[in-house]
């Protein structure tokens, strides 16, 4: 009869929140408002917690030696100021130059590849690949690059999107920094402070697992990035790939997006070394799995050890999911959502649910 009861109380529990998410889809108007907000400080509030933990090292760094906390950001508001000033005037006219020259000779790279499929169809090279009936193979192979180019062209451009909401982010995204960095282990006391006494020292520990994961995720991520493009870079000069700085720059935004980023950022990777030859492409692409190799067995479990305890089909699903739902920015963050997600549902089926699924 327990048992019964609780079971007919479950399936209220599940019927009454059915009832809630339609009534909610309903009435969805009323929260348009609050959706256009969150879209407009969404970017501004996600770089600034990306900023966050990477500056707060520094901050504290410097608290050790008795710098005031607001002078300490300050000071780091001035090194990343120079930085960026520095990069304006040295690094990015090099930058935008090969990115105009490059959307501007995309046709003419993508009739550079046709040509060059055809001569190797000519040379025999690609006949053991198609079949004597099928005369679409090399056309079907510059079909397939022209998709991925465009298919990797909207990401990228959606990535870079909130350029439109440039003064937006110009004027909150320093703010909303300076304020984290100057108040950031407060707010999750305030968390702490919002749930029941008897369980705080459960929610502590939580915001601290969360926080821990957040900062070693992010200060891992940008350095095995910085490691790969590095490589790249390097890789690409040696075998003289043209828009070498580009295509390094686009592999390592792109590579933020875990497994589909590495696939997306060497399209043109490919394309481009096919215009110069096909030896030019093959070299390319054996740069390209070094590089991954060398980041996915010898830096990132350096960096990241057992912090990343995601199985691989399970990161592919989450970021293939996220991008149908969410978009570019959704494929980002899915990773760190999803391990948040799970450091709260273990802690929480540990206090509430664990005594009783093990007694059934």
């Amino acid at each position: 009869m327990f048992t019964t009861n609780k079971a007919l109380r479950f399936g209220m529990f599940i019927a009454l929140l059915l009832l809630i998410i339609f009534l909610v889809y309903k009435v969805g108007f009323v929260f348009r408002p609050f959706i256009v907000l969150v879209q407009v400080v969404a970017i501004p509030l996600l770089l600034s917690v990306f900023f966050y933990y990477l500056l707060r090292p520094l901050v504290q760094l410097m608290g050790k030696y008795k710098v005031n906390r607001i002078l300490a950001i300050l000071i780091i508001y001035m090194i990343f100021s120079a930085a960026l000033v520095w990069f304006i005037f040295s690094q990015w006219p090099l930058l935008y130059g090969q990115l105009t020259s490059f959307l501007d000779n995309v046709p003419n790279l993508l009739n550079a590849v046709g040509e060059q499929i055809n001569a190797l169809e000519k040379n025999g090279f690609l006949s053991s690949w198609f079949s004597s009936a099928d005369n679409h193979g090399p056309s079907t192979i510059t079909d397939y690059l022209n998709k991925g180019f465009s298919f990797l062209s909207n990401y990228v451009g959606g990535l870079f999107s909130f350029i439109s909401n440039f003064a937006v982010i110009l004027f909150t995204f320093p703010i909303l920094l300076f304020f984290m960095l100057k108040e950031g282990e407060r707010f999750g006391e305030l968390l702490v402070r919002a749930t029941p006494i008897r369980y705080q020292k459960d929610s502590r520990e939580i915001i601290s697992s969360i926080d821990r994961m957040l900062s070693g995720f992010i200060v891992g991520r940008v350095i095995v990035n910085i490691s790969l493009g590095v490589l790249m870079y390097f890789g690409f000069l040696i075998i003289g790939l043209p828009y070498a700085f580009l295509l390094t720059a686009v592999s390592v935004i792109a590579n933020f997006i875990p497994f589909i980023g590495a696939i997306l950022s060497s399209v043109p990777i490919l394309i481009v070394g096919l215009t110069q030859s096909p030896a030019t492409a093959l070299w390319s692409l054996v740069i390209i799995l070094v590089a991954q190799q060398v980041q996915d067995n010898l830096i990132a479990p350096y960096v990241f050890g057992k912090k990343l305890d995601i199985h691989p089909l399970t990161t592919v699903i989450l970021v293939l999911a996220a991008g149908n739902i969410g978009g570019i920015i959704a494929m980002i963050i899915i990773i760190p959502v999803y391990m948040m997600l799970k450091i709260i549902t273990v802690r929480v089926f540990s206090l509430f649910f664990k005594e009783k699924w093990m007694q059934l």
